[in-house]
This record gives C-alpha cells, sequence and structure tokens, in this order.
C-alpha cells in the first residue's frame, strides 16, 4: 500500500512538472503542441501590419479617405484616418514614423518641406487637383477690384508661387523675367504690383480674414480650405487654369517615406484611392472644387 501512495504521489508530481513548464502533449492528430499555444508578439505584428495609418487635411482629403475603408477592409486592411488642420505636422509625423502616409499636399509643397526639413518623403501617387481661386469681397470680377485694394495670398513656399502666377494670369501683377514654378517666387519677385497691396499670411486662416474683410479686399485660397469654409469655387472671380501645368504640378498626392513607396500597404491604398468609384465620388461631391487626375 505505501508504495502504491508513493508511485501515486510521484506520477502527480511529475505530470504537475509538465503543466508548468509547458511540456509536451499529444493532440487530436497524432502531432505534438506545446503547453504555451499563444504567440502575442506574432498576432500583433500581424495586426500592426494589416493597418494602414494615414494623416490627411479634413475636406477633401479625409472624406475622400472614408470611401475605400470598405475597400481596404475586403484586402484585410484597417484603415485609420488621422485628421490635421495644417500642412506641418502630417509629414513630421510621417518622418518619424507616427504615419504610414499622408494626403493633403502636392509635389512642391513635399519637395520644399524636404529641403527645409532634412527629410526624404516622396509621392506614391497622384489622386486629385484642387484649383486655386481668386476671391474677392463683393467684387464682381478681376477688373473691379478697387484701385489700391489688399489681395491676401498663402504665405508657404510653393502656395505663395501658385497664388501669384494665378495674379499674374489674370494681369494684377508682373512677375520678374525668370520667374517660374521650380525655382518658385514670392512678393520680392514682383516686378509691378499693379497698384494692389499683395500680403503673404497662413494659409489656413485666409477664409477667416477673408470673411471679416471689408469690401474691394481679395484673398487667392487653398481649394481645400475654401471647401471647409463653405466658399465655391464657383464664386471665385478668376481660377487657375485646370487644363495646363498647373493639374499636373500641383496635384494632391499620397505621401510616404523613400523606399515604401511601392510597399503592400501603399500599393492597396493608392490602388484603392485610384478606382473609379472614388472618381465618380469626387465629380459628384465637389462641384470642380476637386478634379480627380489619375
Amino acid at each position: 500500500m505505501k508504495k502504491f501512495l508513493t508511485l501515486a504521489l510521484t506520477l502527480a508530481l511529475t505530470l504537475a512538472l509538465l503543466v508548468a513548464c509547458g511540456g509536451t502533449t499529444t493532440t487530436d492528430d497524432g502531432g505534438a503542441s506545446t503547453g504555451d499555444t499563444t504567440s502575442g508578439d506574432t498576432a500583433g505584428g500581424d495586426t500592426a501590419s494589416k493597418k494602414i495609418t494615414i494623416g490627411a487635411t479634413a475636406t477633401p482629403h479625409a472624406e475622400i479617405l472614408e470611401q475605400v475603408k470598405e475597400a481596404l477592409a475586403a484586402d484585410g486592411y484597417e484603415l485609420d484616418i488621422v485628421v490635421y488642420d495644417d500642412y506641418v505636422l502630417p509629414n513630421t509625423a510621417l518622418a518619424d514614423g507616427t504615419l504610414d502616409a499622408n494626403y493633403f499636399q502636392h509635389t512642391p509643397y513635399l519637395v520644399n518641406f524636404n529641403t527645409e526639413n532634412n527629410t526624404n518623403l516622396v509621392s506614391a501617387g497622384l489622386i486629385h487637383y484642387e484649383p486655386f481661386g481668386l476671391y474677392g469681397k463683393n467684387v464682381a470680377d478681376v477688373a473691379s477690384i478697387p484701385d489700391g485694394a489688399t489681395i491676401i495670398v498663402p504665405a508657404d513656399g510653393s502656395n505663395e508661387t501658385r497664388a501669384l502666377f494665378l495674379l499674374a494670369q489674370e494681369g494684377l501683377i508682373t512677375l520678374k523675367d525668370g520667374a517660374n514654378v521650380t525655382d518658385g517666387v514670392t512678393t520680392f519677385d514682383i516686378a509691378d504690383n499693379g497698384g494692389y497691396n499683395i500680403v503673404p499670411v497662413e494659409a489656413s486662416t485666409i477664409p477667416a480674414q477673408f470673411e471679416n474683410a471689408d469690401d474691394g479686399m481679395a484673398a487667392v485660397i487653398n481649394g481645400n480650405y475654401a471647401l471647409q469654409a463653405g466658399i465655391n469655387i464657383a464664386d471665385a472671380i478668376a481660377v487657375e487654369d485646370a487644363s495646363g501645368e498647373a493639374a499636373q504640378t500641383y496635384a494632391n498626392i499620397i505621401a510616404c517615406r523613400a523606399g515604401e513607396e511601392s510597399s503592400e500597404k501603399i500599393a492597396a491604398l493608392v490602388g484603392a484611392l485610384q478606382t473609379d468609384a472614388v472618381k465618380t465620388y469626387i465629380e459628384s461631391t465637389y462641384n470642380e472644387a476637386v478634379l480627380p487626375i489619375f
């Protein structure tokens, strides 16, 4: 009896040690399975690899991105959209790895940002184009802008260039010889201001300044900020020529870190956006304030 109890205790202790140490047990199919069957790092990694975190300004970029969530989900991707209200943070967050991509800017702005911040961000694909509009406060047309009026334009490098070329397009100012989009221009490159007071200001503040301005003032407003403020491109007294070089030069892009533009994540994102469904959504939603460019 004593031997039997000793044997039983020995077997019980052995079994307990096997369980505690994750010993090998036999599965139903005759194979081996370790006691710890979870793999947290692997599972977490798979989930993370299927999540695309993208920064965007609210209108129209985040709205357009919302249209591809289901298509990406069908391919196994979760699209996390982080909305920003400026043009700097989405790039710094992309550069430091917080974001996988962003969608708010055109290539000249990106190039300028890289130069000024020593970053290495690239375009992964063109999505849409937002024609710049010149708006007048209770002004019927360009010719009716009063002498000496203030015209405000975006202050950031590439958009200031774009705004000044629009003013030159309309004959309101003359730029110095040799002025070009590639090199960029500022108000210092104006040869003749036409008697107007050209004032660069932070782009995001222009709609509010325009709303509160006195009659006769004019403003060049970025497409996304005009949309957010409920300003219709149809009310512009002048619009950037969408059939010219501007459409390709200033097309809004999906940006990512250099070397990742052909990654599965980015390819899936760009592929989901460059579809007939998204083209139809853009054309039917924004009344030519946003134009598909793919």
